[in-house]
């Protein structure tokens, strides 16, 4: 099975161009999503850790956001117990998908979280700043503050674009970026199979 990690600037698109690979994909947003609405083990640790700002299940993104606001440290602190528990959830699509070709993994913290093995494939997403930052201030909570307190959380795009096997030129044209997914994804299974 060839794992393909998506990096890339906090609204490059990870998401959109996961589902464009037309494989497994694992969301670690999205499994995030999940969590705070179906688990009560993630709610009563939150709940224990920040009694003040968590009330009910299930976790509203808001009163995280408040937590976060209210202390940078405090991410650090969201992330010990969630962390875990979206591992656990990455171990289970991996095994469930093993016999597949290839999977997309959209890890927000892949890197960070030295979740990378030998032998997956890190594509870079490069996108221009004003388009990037043009699209986040669409998203519905946008909060300038709340952005840079993740982006520090984060290592450096130069970083990510290093540490990667192949760049995808991201311009969040639907019908260019189809092809270019496809032109990649059949040279990435062309290069796996001549090694």
């Amino acid at each position: 099975m060839i794992i393909i990690s998506l990096v890339g600037d906090i609204g490059s698109g990870k998401t959109y161009i996961s589902k464009l690979f037309k494989v497994p994909c694992f969301s670690a947003d999205l499994e995030v999503i999940k969590l705070y609405k179906t688990s009560k083990k993630c709610f009563r640790a939150l709940k224990k850790k920040f009694p003040k700002f968590i009330k009910s299940f299930p976790i509203k993104k808001e009163e995280l956001n408040q937590v976060i606001n209210k202390n940078f440290s405090n991410l650090k602190k969201i992330g010990s117990i969630v962390h875990p528990l979206i591992r656990k959830r990455f171990n289970r699509f991996i095994k469930e998908n093993y016999k597949s070709k290839m999977v997309v993994l959209d890890i927000p913290l892949y890197l960070e979280n030295k979740l990378n093995k030998k032998k997956d494939i890190i594509i870079f997403l490069k996108t221009k700043k004003k388009d990037v930052n043009k699209r986040l201030k669409k998203r519905k909570n946008f909060n300038v503050r709340l952005l840079n307190i993740l982006k520090k959380s984060q290592f450096s795009l130069k970083y990510k674009k290093n540490k990667c096997d192949y760049i995808l030129i991201n311009n969040y044209n639907s019908v260019i970026m189809k092809k270019r997914v496809n032109i990649l994804k059949r040279k990435v299974l062309n290069d796996r199979n001549s090694s």
